[in-house]
C-alpha cells in the first residue's frame, strides 16, 4: 500500500506526493545490482579452496597441499600469480569499466548502464561456469568485474533519483543491503556444493548468472529515472515518469527543482575545478574518507579469501 502525504526535499519544501509501490519494486529490482557484487565477493573464495577446482585449473597450488606440512602457511600453498589473478583481475577490470561506465550512465541514462552491466555480468558467470582453462576463467573474471563497474556506478544513482527526498536514504541503502545478502548467499551454495563429488566450482561459478538474469530482465523492463530524462533533454517524459511514481499529477514543485539543477550542472565547464573550491572541500574530504577508510578495513580481502583462512585453521588443528 502507499504511503501518503507531503515527502520532504530536504531543503524546507515539502513535495507532494507518496512512496508508491511502483518505486518500492522498481528499488527493489534495481538493488539486485548489489546482488551480483556481493554473491562475486563471496563465492571466489570459496571455489579456490576445492580440491577439484584446484586440481583442474592450479595443479601446482593443489600438489602443495597435499604435500605441504601442517607446519607451513597457507599462505605459501596458494602463493601462486595466476591464482591471484583470477581473483583480482575482477577488481581492476571494475575499476578501469567504472570510468567508462560513468560517461555511460550520464550520456545514455541510468537504465542502459544497467542493462549492460547485466548483460556483460550473465556473459562472464557463463563463462566461468563453462570453463575449460584458466585462460576462460580469467576473462570470465574480467567480464564479471566489467559487469560489477557498471552495476556499482548505475545502480546507487538509480536509487537515489527514484526514491522520495524524504526516503532517499533508506532505499538507497538498499544496494549495501544486497551485497550483504549476495554474500551471505554465496557462501550457502559454497557449502552445498563444496559436497558435491564432482563440478561443484562450476554450480558455484554459475550460479552468478541468477541475480545478473534478475538485473538484466529488470533493467529492460524498469523506467529511467526523471533526472536522466531531464539531463538528456526530455522534459515531458521526465514530467509524465515523476507524476509516476509520486502517485499525484502535482509535482510542479520538485519537477521545476530537477530542471533547475540540471540546468547548473549543465552550465558547470569544469567540474574537477569546481569540486576543489574551498566551499566543497569539507564534502569532498568527507566522501573520499568515508570509502576510502571501508576499504583499509580489508573487508573485501577477507569476505575473498575467508574460506583459505578457514582451511588454513583447519589444517593447524589437524597437525597438533
Amino acid at each position: 500500500m502507499a504511503v501518503g502525504g507531503g515527502i520532504s526535499a530536504g531543503n524546507g519544501k515539502q513535495y507532494e506526493g507518496r512512496v508508491t509501490p511502483f518505486v518500492i519494486i522498481a528499488c527493489l529490482v534495481a538493488a539486485t545490482g548489489g546482488l551480483i557484487f556481493g554473491y562475486d565477493i563471496g563465492i571466489s573464495g570459496g571455489v579456490t579452496s576445492m580440491d577439484e577446482f584446484l586440481q583442474k585449473f592450479f595443479p601446482e597450488v593443489y600438489a602443495k597441499q597435499k604435500n605441504a606440512s601442517g607446519h607451513e602457511s597457507q599462505y605459501c600453498k596458494f602463493e601462486n600469480h595466476m591464482l591471484t589473478l583470477f581473483t583480482s583481475s575482477l577488481y581492476l577490470a571494475a575499476l578501469i569499466a567504472s570510468f567508462f561506465a560513468s560517461a555511460t550512465t550520464r550520456k545514455f541514462g541510468r537504465k542502459i548502464s544497467m542493462t549492460i552491466g547485466g548483460v556483460v555480468f550473465l556473459i562472464g558467470a557463463i563463462l566461468n561456469g563453462a570453463a575449460i582453462n584458466v585462460a576462460m576463467l580469467i576473462i570470465g573474471r574480467i567480464l564479471l568485474g566489467v559487469g560489477i563497474g557498471y552495476a556499482n556506478q548505475s545502480v546507487p544513482v538509480y536509487l537515489s533519483e527514484m526514491a522520495p527526498p524524504k526516503l532517499r536514504g533508506a532505499l538507497n541503502i538498499g544496494f549495501q543491503m544486497a551485497t550483504t545478502i549476495g554474500i551471505f548467499a554465496a557462501n550457502l551454495v559454497n557449502y552445498g556444493t563444496a559436497q558435491m563429488k564432482a563440478n561443484g566450482w562450476r554450480v558455484s561459478l554459475a550460479l552468478a548468472a541468477a541475480p545478473a538474469l534478475i538485473m538484466t530482465i529488470g533493467a529492460i523492463f524498469l523506467p529511467d529515472t526523471p533526472n536522466s530524462l531531464i539531463e538528456r533533454g526530455l522534459k515531458d517524459q521526465a514530467k509524465e515518469m515523476l507524476q509516476k511514481i509520486r502517485g499525484t499529477p502535482n509535482v510542479h514543485d520538485e519537477f521545476s527543482d530537477l530542471v533547475d539543477a540540471s540546468v547548473v550542472s549543465q552550465q558547470v565547464r569544469h567540474p574537477w575545478k569546481t569540486i576543489l573550491e574551498p566551499k566543497y572541500r569539507p564534502q569532498l574530504i568527507i566522501t573520499c574518507l568515508i570509502p576510502l577508510f571501508q576499504q583499509l578495513t580489508g573487508i573485501n580481502v577477507i569476505m575473498s579469501m575467508l574460506q583459505c583462512f578457514s582451511k588454513h585453521l583447519d589444517s593447524r588443528t589437524m597437525h597438533r
